[in-house]
């Protein structure tokens, strides 16, 4: 049986990263609209899918067991290990794009440039590939997963016996997760089509900010540590839900407001994300904690950030930049609601 079960999570991470690979390649080699016409939408469309499908079958288990196995007094300093991943990948595709935009032609970069860094990625995946598969072929991880009984279950028996854990603890990460694209994503597509500013300098400022963000994930599990996970990011929903209404104010103050949103913007999303991963992991029965944590995760993505930079940059431009605050503000009370809920469940059990 465990020889089964090694062989089914071993197979499965493949499967993912092969997805990942084929997708990703695919949006490198993607025709463009003039050749294909609405078939090259519908395509990227597929691509994207594909990405995300990966993504959440690339799940193996490990941020359980970092919680399970962490010391008491460690569990936020483990949490956030796994959380710096995000910046560190974001500051290597933010430098090569603005390194590409800067050394290419407009013409060159639209007709070749922007795909090469889909090729990078396609050759981080092949590496990403054989870590992971050194990682979960191991007997000892193997065993470690058995031990804890980490194994997966139908998302139909964990919705019907769990399914309120896993709302909560996709909504308590809301904040962090709406917060991540409105910083990242957004801030390009808002000043691209409304300021004369370069995009190159925006992802120049956009890499010292995830520079903050990756000490403010490592400050994060200090802090988590020292006065409790779900304290801490009830506190930084607070904060976040401040900083939203600064929103309009800061992107409508030309250049110097644009840049004190970017980076204030990612310190507080560091400090934030790095506890937002399985921050109610442990509400889950422990043979519901895999598949809980891995589905978990994918909702507060789905919920949070999959259609943040299009609300935000819609309602932006048909009501006001404060809308798009509004929609920030709107993450951070749903975070702030799942976490009194999940306070006042924890004292009545």
């Amino acid at each position: 049986m465990a020889v089964q079960h090694h062989f089914k999570r071993e197979t499965k991470l493949t499967l993912a990263l092969m997805v990942m690979g084929v997708s990703t390649a695919g949006i490198a080699f993607l025709p463009s609209y003039e050749s294909l016409g609405g078939a090259a939408i519908a395509l990227l469309a597929l691509f994207r899918i594909g990405q995300g499908i990966a993504q959440g079958g690339s799940w193996d288990g490990l941020p359980s067991l970092l919680a399970l196995n962490a010391p008491e007094k460690k569990r936020g300093w483990y949490a956030m290990l796994g959380q710096l991943g995000a910046p560190i990948g974001f500051f290597i595709a933010a430098g090569l794009f603005a390194f590409l935009i800067v050394a290419l032609s407009n013409s060159d970069f639209l007709e070749w440039g922007w795909r090469y860094p889909f090729y990078v990625a396609f050759a981080i995946n092949v590496v990403a590939l054989f870590a992971r598969l050194r990682l979960v072929t191991t007997t000892e991880y193997s065993n470690l997963l058995d031990d804890r009984q980490l194994e997966p279950v139908s998302a139909v028996e964990l919705m019907s016996k769990q399914g309120r854990n896993v709302i909560i603890g996709a909504l308590a990460a809301l904040a962090s997760y709406a917060l991540f694209h409105l910083v990242t994503v957004f801030p390009l597509s808002w000043i691209s089509l409304t300021e004369s500013r370069s995009i190159s300098s925006v992802l120049t400022m956009q890499m010292f900010g995830v520079a903050l963000m990756t000490v403010g994930i490592i400050i994060s599990g200090i802090v988590a540590d020292r006065y409790g996970r779900r304290r801490t990011l009830g506190t930084l929903a607070t904060m976040i839900a401040i900083f939203s209404i600064a929103v309009p104010f800061l992107l409508d103050s030309g250049e110097a407001g644009q840049n004190i949103f970017i980076l204030l913007g990612f310190s507080l999303l560091g400090l934030s994300y790095g506890q937002a991963s399985g921050a109610v992991t442990a509400n889950f029965e422990q043979r519901f904690r895999y598949t809980g944590a891995a589905l978990t995760s994918d909702l507060a993505w789905l919920v949070g950030a999959a259609f943040a930079p299009l609300v935000a940059l819609g309602v932006a431009f048909n009501f006001g930049l404060a809308y798009a605050g509004l929609y920030l503000l709107s993450g951070a009370v749903a975070s702030l609601a799942a976490l009194s809920l999940n306070r006042r469940l924890d004292i009545r059990n």
